[in-house]
């Protein structure tokens, strides 16, 4: 049974929504704020969280980062803000998707469904090898020789895409539909931020690839020559 993590310090919100999501199949645990759900995470398996951004002790954005860096679940947000620059940093903190406040509970379980195929991958989508770098998506890791690396979600399933189609070129808009998702609502600045975040993480541990900036067109991958 898929285990779906509730974490909301509304505890009318986060019952009535634990009932919605039993009645659909899944088994939930529940979380009043960030530090009950990462300790709830340390003995309980969960596939994905669905997590309020405004919380005490931790906010939503702190929570989902260390969900990415501690488990590598997927994360939706729950939010009652919509404007670009929050979902924005929702996105950079590695949340998978987002759901305004107030919602329908029809919307939520489609978002959950729809994040949980993303991650149900074919088997033949394991690693890519680009000189002595491992992009493994088996376990969302990065390996450079003995180095392990754990990226937010979205700058991991950017350098995966790229890296799977090295020296093709790649519009935002492409970008954004094959990693964002044709529904994302933000502009394409998002693209560059995560590309400029990938370059600088990567400049000083590796010259095995580059991202290259197609002028007027988009980005692409190129492993350095051998």
């Amino acid at each position: 049974m898929t285990t779906i993590l509730l974490v909301d310090d509304d505890i009318h919100l986060l019952e009535l929504t634990a009932i919605q999501l039993s009645s659909e199949g899944f088994s939930v645990l529940k979380a009043k704020n960030g530090i009950e759900a990462l300790d709830l995470l340390r003995h309980s398996r969960c596939d994905l969280a669905v997590v309020d951004v405004m919380m005490p002790f931790m906010d939503g954005y702190e929570l989902t980062s260390e969900i990415r860096k501690q488990h590598g679940l997927p994360v939706i947000l729950l939010t009652a803000k919509s404007q670009f620059e929050d979902k924005e940093k929702g996105f950079l903190a590695g949340t998978d998707d987002y759901v305004a406040k107030p919602f329908e509970p029809k919307e939520l379980i489609y978002r959950i469904k729809a994040v949980l195929r993303r991650y149900q991958h074919s088997p033949a989508e394991e690693a890519v090898k680009i000189g002595q770098i491992i992009v493994d998506k088996r376990n969302y890791e990065v390996h450079i020789q003995d180095k392990t690396i754990l990226l937010p979600l979205k700058e991991f399933e950017l350098l995966y895409f790229l890296a799977s189609h090295p020296k093709q070129v790649f519009s935002r808009e492409q970008l954004i539909e094959h990693i964002w998702g044709v529904d994302y609502e933000g502009d394409e600045r998002t693209v560059d931020v995560h590309i400029k975040r990938l370059r600088e993480r990567f400049s000083d541990l590796t010259n095995d690839f580059s991202i290259k900036t197609v002028r007027g067109i988009g980005y692409s991958l190129e492993a350095a020559s051998t």
